[in-house]
């Protein structure tokens, strides 16, 4: 197998830890799904044999993990409008439409974001996140609209990468959810992780969980509605949507998390990412940018009447 090769010496501190998570430790540059997956290849071995995800680091232990090279791209650039708000030699700040998903996956192969991409920045993209997520530090969902940040090189992505971990990248997003909260500001600290039955979704669950925080607080109330104003701690798949369903308010027209009977004229969940904000991987100064709501979220408030 060609590819770049690490090599690593476990310490007696080190002993008895998941290998994935020894790996992600030394790793800062690859996600834990992105070594559990070399896991599974059978890209990791100890004494010429390979090593599963679940096993586990002993103390002396030489492990030697290959990343392959990557793999020719394959996904087509596309002629796509963006909104580009910021754009420097390092990095893309996108303001993306609602319906548009980020990256090709099964049933999006094209009209992504990633397809936008590739046609207004060609080869400068970095290729940590792999073939078809070139770029690509952080998501949000397709009927999510709003801020994302995109970096051009290897350098900008693996520094914007390590401030998302540190839980310094500041993102703000505004929501309209059902029902009214008791409280004017709040949080919520709870795990979360693929859903036990359900496998297309995430739950608040203990089992093969991540610890996940959202703080909130009200901008306004209405009749059966509220409108919300989020901050994430951390970054967790459908983080927002889960939690505000957690606590019995879920994100209006979610179709997912949401109640049954789902507000169709939204076309998906009242959430936009509003707010952004890094230390720029270059000169560590600090930027931050605001995009307005969007025509279909103004409507909706438009159209609830204010709680008295």
């Amino acid at each position: 197998m060609s590819g770049t090769e690490y090599q690593f010496l476990v310490t007696k501190e080190e002993a008895g830890e998941r290998i994935d998570k020894f790996l992600s430790a030394k790793l800062n540059d690859f996600t834990r799904s992105f070594l559990q997956k070399l896991l599974e290849s059978g890209s990791v071995s100890c004494k010429g044999k390979t090593l599963s995800k679940n096993a586990k680091t002993v103390e002396g232990q030489e492990i030697f993990l290959i990343v392959p090279e990557p793999e020719p791209l394959e996904v087509c650039p596309e002629n796509i409008p963006l909104e580009i708000v910021y754009e420097d030699q390092d990095l893309l700040v996108v303001n993306k439409p609602k319906g548009m998903v980020v990256h090709p996956a099964a049933g999006n192969y094209t009209g992504t974001l990633v397809n936008a991409l590739l046609a207004y920045c060609g080869d400068s993209l970095s290729g940590i996140s792999g073939v078809i997520r070139p770029g690509i530090v952080h998501r949000i969902d397709k009927d999510t609209s709003g801020l994302l940040i995109v970096a051009k090189n290897d350098f900008a992505h693996q520094d914007l990468a390590a401030q998302i971990k540190a839980h310094t990248f500041t993102r703000v997003y505004e929501a309209v959810v059902y029902g009214n909260l008791k409280k004017e500001t709040g949080m919520v600290d709870a795990p979360i992780g693929r859903h036990p039955t359900e496998r297309k979704q995430m739950a608040v669950t203990e089992k093969n969980s991540r610890n996940a925080v959202t703080h909130y607080e009200v901008v306004r109330r209405y009749e059966g509605f509220t409108h919300v104003r989020l901050r994430l701690e951390t970054g967790r798949t459908h983080q927002i949507r889960v939690h505000m369903a957690y606590l019995g308010h879920p994100v209006a027209g979610d179709p997912v998390y949401g109640p049954k009977k789902v507000i169709t004229s939204l076309n998906g969940q009242c959430l936009h990412a509003k707010v952004i904000g890094f230390r720029h991987p270059r000169d560590q100064g600090y930027l931050e940018f605001d995009s307005g709501l969007p025509e279909y979220f103004t409507k909706f408030l438009a159209s609830l009447k204010p709680k008295e």
